[in-house]
């Protein structure tokens, strides 16, 4: 059975349905296994324990939605 683990940030359980989904499906394809004898997990990290280039993703997050106004 393929075993898919995913670190990331913080992320809404829409968005976690979604990767879940799209990755299994498109998984599977590759793989050609079927898609039931896969396991996907999402680790959460949260924002402040999670980094790039020296700054925080809550950091990075903040500026992103501050441009993006």
């Amino acid at each position: 059975m393929p075993y898919i683990s995913i670190e990331c940030g913080q992320i809404e359980s829409s968005v976690k349905k979604e990767l879940i989904k799209t990755v299994t499906e498109v998984s599977s394809k590759i793989m050609n296994v079927p898609s039931e004898f896969f396991t996907v997990t999402i680790k959460e990290l949260p924002d402040s324990n999670f980094g790039i280039g020296g700054r925080s993703i809550g950091e990075i997050k903040e500026e992103y939605k501050r441009i993006q106004k």
